[in-house]
């Protein structure tokens, strides 16, 4: 009986030539290759320890999860900044406003960028480009005049920007003040309720600015004085009125800003205003007109009244009521003069009756002696003033009949000032 012989180079198979044979078992058993991949040797068995493992499960820890970043072990450098300056070289430039100013930082940023490897070449390169065109544009302007007309036309732009307001129009400010600052008026129609309504407007002297105060000085000599030409009747000008006045600013007066802005408003700044006050030669008849031009011409004499009592300077008040003995002689003569329509006529005459009176009180103040002499034809002399005479014409004329009250001592509520 022979032996088989021993097994030959050829792999070993398994039934039907499908499988691998199994590796001999036992002490003679030969070590597996390291490249055999049926090799059931230490070489083919790896990390994990030997199974059979159930469906589904695996060995703990051997797919876990790898930790974040794992895939990219070695942290990016951080992206350079953008050069602040390379950033405002193009802007100046795009825009074109200072071309010279534009060119100087586009050459800084592109030294820094050198130097600080930061980004923003590109924004520099630009802003160069278009500084220097626009330096060019600048150069072709300038001596046909153009630029100096952009620049007024900008400068006008902004003042009307900064002060939308005009004379006859109503306006509603912020919050309802017209104190303080404010850089926003809404026009709004003057039959509505309105903060503010404007009388009058006041340009300044050009040259450097002069400061709140001299402002503030020349708004009030100015538009107390404007107001009689937009309001020609002061009895139709409510008692709760005063008189505001919008100043430029410091800011504004750059652009160009010269105007102060004469404003009707309620005394306290906070109440509304409701229909217009205005009444002057667009809103008034003839015969309306010639008697309110002949009341304001007195008033402005009466307006001129020594701040000194007669017992302090007689002088001073004698010939102010000199003054006014030839002011109301000057109305009497007036309303005497004109053909009155309508029922005005009988109303008229007997005012100037009564101004005539006036005027001897007037003349006999004006030679007073001694203060009591004066004081006596002085409270005569104006007990024609604002009187049943007057009412009479005013209600013929179809004018305001309710007498203003007078407040000779001002107040600190009285008008204010708005700066825009």
């Amino acid at each position: 009986m022979s032996t088989p012989p021993p097994p030959g180079p050829e792999q070993p198979q398994g039934p039907q030539g499908q499988y691998p044979a199994p590796p001999p078992q036992g002490p003679h058993a030969q070590a597996p290759h390291p490249q055999d991949p049926y090799a059931q040797g230490p070489y083919a068995q790896g990390p994990y320890p030997p199974g059979p493992y159930p469906q589904g499960a695996y060995p703990p820890g051997a797919y876990a999860p790898a930790p974040y970043g794992a895939w990219n072990p070695y942290p990016q450098p951080p992206q350079p900044a953008h050069n602040g300056v390379a950033i405002a070289a193009l802007v100046l430039g795009v825009l074109c406003f200072l071309p010279a100013v534009g060119l100087v930082l586009g050459l800084v940023a592109l030294r820094q960028i050198r130097k600080r490897g930061e980004r923003g070449k590109g924004m520099a390169i630009a802003g160069v480009a278009l500084s220097s065109l626009g330096l060019v544009l600048w150069a072709l302007a300038i001596p046909t005049g153009v630029a100096s007309e952009v620049w007024e036309g900008f400068k006008e732009g902004a003042a009307e920007e900064t002060l939308s307001v005009k004379k006859g129009q109503c306006f509603d400010s912020p919050g309802g003040s017209l104190e303080g600052e404010t850089y926003d008026l809404d026009i709004v129609d003057c039959e509505g309720e309105h903060d503010g309504e404007v009388f009058a407007t006041v340009t300044v002297p050009d040259g450097s600015y002069p400061g709140d105060d001299r402002l503030t000085g020349i708004a009030e000599d100015k538009c107390y004085a404007l107001q009689g030409d937009y309001a020609m009747d002061v009895w139709a000008v409510p008692d709760h009125v005063d008189v505001y006045y919008l100043t430029p600013t410091r800011q504004s007066w750059r652009l160009g800003d010269r105007e102060i802005t004469c404003v009707f408003g309620n005394t306290d700044g906070k109440g509304t205003l409701t229909g217009s006050l205005r009444n002057d030669a667009t809103t008034l008849d003839a015969d309306q007109l010639a008697y309110l031009e002949s009341v304001r011409a007195l008033d402005a004499v009466l307006d001129r009244e020594p701040e000194a009592y007669a017992e302090d300077d007689l002088d001073a008040n004698t010939e102010w009521a000199a003054e006014v003995r030839d002011a109301v002689a000057a109305q009497s003569e007036a309303l005497r003069a004109r053909t009155w329509t309508g029922d005005a006529e009988q109303p008229v005459a007997a005012l100037v009756k009564e101004l005539r009176t006036a005027r001897g009180h007037w003349a006999k103040a004006a030679t007073a002696g001694d203060p009591d002499a004066f004081y006596e034809h002085y409270d005569a002399g104006y007990a024609f003033y604002d009187g049943a005479r007057t009412i009479d014409v005013r209600e013929a004329l179809g004018l305001d009949t309710s007498p203003p009250e007078y407040d000779y001592d001002g107040g600190e509520d009285s008008g204010g000032d708005l700066d825009v």
